[in-house]
């Protein structure tokens, strides 16, 4: 492959710009419940994305990433003919940047795998023929379209009940705060920590059993009650409320702080799950170009590249991100902290558990099905349905359009190089 070097230089720079949309989209509807309740500003959102998605990426996140993700297509098949292999993903990632970039421009948050997927499967059927796609997979990806947000829904609509009768609506609301809101601090750090713990640190080379992980869990959570339980004190101590609004803002002051750790779990996972598939395919492109054509089924990822794509997508999340911030925390239902942490506290649970279940989830399907299910809680009336008709409908055309934009740039690659 003569021109190795170039291959190289622009496999990096699609792939940034890749992880730049995904930055945009993803993780700005990750942080958008807190920035619309308030409990984040813009600036803090890019802040603790920065932190959280890097470190997700390089301590959880895996370093080792399919060539085609997730069995879609068998990369094998391209063995005579390995440049075919690479102008197919170069396509992919285009295709996915300028679909996400798109759907980012109108403030609608897809599923960014979905996207990679759709045009993988679009270059598939092109290159390789109908039946050389995994249709199993594909029919198990668009599951998830029902289970994320019923599931992130499900449980959003339950933990704001339980907020609201427990908590905002008892007969002594301050003194519910106290009881209720460390216990939900505990429940979130233990869940958080669980996941991260045990299985979850393998490339430290650390392996924690489920004993030792809860424990860690149990002591971690702990922590975060008593700071909860203290923030609660502050902000109520030695006061006399006169009317129960004074008192609902002082339960939202603490509920933004519980919402702040429920974001920065909600970055992690993301960080942890999809930060090596933004980069995945830049990868399999650089070691395709550095191993002389050998098609390789696993793909070491390098730390370069995960940093890469993490600059990626923080860069677009500070620059594009407001606009998915503005649908996800103002345009689908009215956000106040106690609504946000039970959509952020739903979402990173959903994703979790999902995850150790095997269960196909997307996390913006995920956080857009919780954000829908707090608002349910209020009555249909606090949904807007016009919104959410146009998020359902860039959910359903996510595959085809990506598949299909796909095939028309690898047939402009295969014809022009």
């Amino acid at each position: 492959m003569e021109f190795s070097v170039i291959w190289i230089v622009l496999a990096v720079l699609v792939g940034f710009y890749v992880a730049f949309t995904i930055g945009a989209n993803d993780v700005a509807n990750a942080m958008g419940t807190s920035v619309g309740s308030k409990a984040l500003t813009l600036m803090q959102a890019v802040l603790v994305a920065a932190i959280f998605e890097f470190l997700g990426a390089v301590l959880v996140g895996s370093h080792v990433t399919n060539t085609i993700r997730k069995g879609i297509i068998d990369p094998l098949t391209f063995t005579p003919h390995p440049e075919l292999l690479l102008y197919g993903m170069f396509a992919a990632l285009i295709s996915t940047g300028i679909w996400i970039h798109l759907a980012t421009n109108y403030g609608l948050p897809i599923s960014t795998t979905h996207s990679i997927v759709g045009s993988i499967i679009g270059f598939g059927i092109v290159a390789s023929g109908f039946m050389s796609i995994g249709w199993g997979k594909v029919g198990t990806i668009a599951l998830s379209w029902i289970v994320s947000p019923a599931l992130g829904g499900f449980i959003a609509f339950y933990m704001y009940k339980f907020i609201s009768k427990r908590i905002l609506n008892a007969e002594n609301p301050i003194k519910s705060l106290k009881k209720f809101a460390p216990f939900l601090t505990l429940l979130l750090i233990y869940i958080i920590t669980l996941s991260v713990f045990f299985k979850g640190l393998k490339h430290l080379h650390l392996d924690f059993t489920f004993l030792s992980a809860s424990l860690w869990g149990l002591g971690i959570g702990l922590l975060g009650s008593l700071i909860t339980y203290l923030l609660s004190i502050k902000y109520t101590k030695d006061k006399q409320y006169m009317v129960i609004e004074d008192e609902y803002k002082d339960i939202e002051k603490v509920f933004a702080f519980l919402q702040v750790i429920s974001a920065c779990s909600v970055a992690f996972s993301h960080g942890a799950n999809d930060v090596a598939n933004a980069i995945g395919p830049a990868a399999a492109i650089v070691n395709l170009i550095q191993n002389n054509g050998q098609i390789l089924t696993n793909i070491p990822v390098p730390i370069w590249l995960l940093a890469l794509g993490g600059l990626g997508i923080v860069t677009g999340l500070a620059i594009l991100g407001y606009k998915v911030i503005k649908t996800i925390g103002h345009e689908i239902t009215e956000l106040t902290p106690t609504r946000g942490f039970a959509a952020e506290f739903a979402a990173a649970t959903t994703v979790i558990l999902a995850s150790r279940l095997g269960l196909p989830v997307s996390t913006t399907h995920t956080l857009v099905g919780a954000v829908v299910g707090v608002g349910l809680a209020r009555g249909i009336n606090a949904i807007n349905l016009k919104i959410m008709r146009d998020i359902i409908i860039s959910w359903l055309i996510t595959l085809p359009l990506a598949g299909g934009l796909t095939i028309i740039i690898y047939e402009i690659i295969v014809n022009v190089v």
